[in-house]
């Protein structure tokens, strides 16, 4: 009877450690021109995104992920209004090489390995460093966006990624090594989210053209 108790509870945390990230992950996105801030807030199937004003240091935008639905909503916090939002898929050229290397390396606490993909005709080349620790939302979030930027486009060439998968590091070159972008994880909050912080706010009204 003991051997089975503590069997139930080891089964219990390895389903409690495995279990979709519900919380808060603030990441940065450098460029040559600008640097962003922005904090995805996560609870089941639903996700959004709030785009942080570098000079006001408040929200300034954001994209409400129904994930389950794959509907994208944008806000308007200004305005107080929303709409529904859709992307046509980017178009690419040339071939993409995918290679995950054999190396590791802590971000933000979180164990990562790193894949490497590449496109010479398209002269990039971006660094992923992945970890696969419960980010469930992640993948499905990135295919339903489409979203034209290399860092977005090349991330999904790599195919059969584990379940979880999110890039906490990403550096994006040119082939001869020039810096373009670089995505960062700086903060990861695991904690309980209310339903209204990854909704649209009830007083918002939708946005007609």
């Amino acid at each position: 009877m003991k051997k089975l108790k503590l069997f139930i509870a080891a089964l219990a945390f390895s389903t409690a450690a495995f279990a979709q990230f519900e919380g808060s992950i603030e990441f940065k996105m450098e460029t040559k021109k600008d640097t962003t801030t922005n904090v995805y807030y996560v609870k089941g199937n639903n996700v959004k995104l709030d785009q942080i004003g570098r000079k006001s240091g408040k929200v300034e935008g954001s994209f409400v992920f129904e994930l389950a639905d794959k509907k994208i909503k944008f806000v308007n916090p200004a305005r107080k209004v929303w709409g529904d939002k859709s992307e046509t898929p980017p178009v690419t050229k040339g071939t993409f090489e995918v290679a995950k290397g054999k190396s590791s390396k802590v971000v933000c606490g979180k164990k990562c390995v790193d894949y490497t993909v590449k496109n010479t005709e398209d002269n990039t080349q971006v660094v992923y460093w992945i970890s696969t620790e419960s980010f469930d939302f992640f993948v499905p979030l990135v295919k339903l966006w489409n979203r034209k930027d290399k860092q977005s486009v090349y991330f999904n060439q790599i195919k059969d990624l584990p379940k979880g998968s999110m890039p906490m590091l990403s550096y994006e070159t040119t082939l001869d090594g020039a810096a373009v972008s670089k995505l960062e994880v700086i903060k990861v909050d695991k904690k309980a989210i209310d339903a209204s912080q990854v909704s649209v706010p009830a007083d918002y009204k939708k946005f007609e053209q």
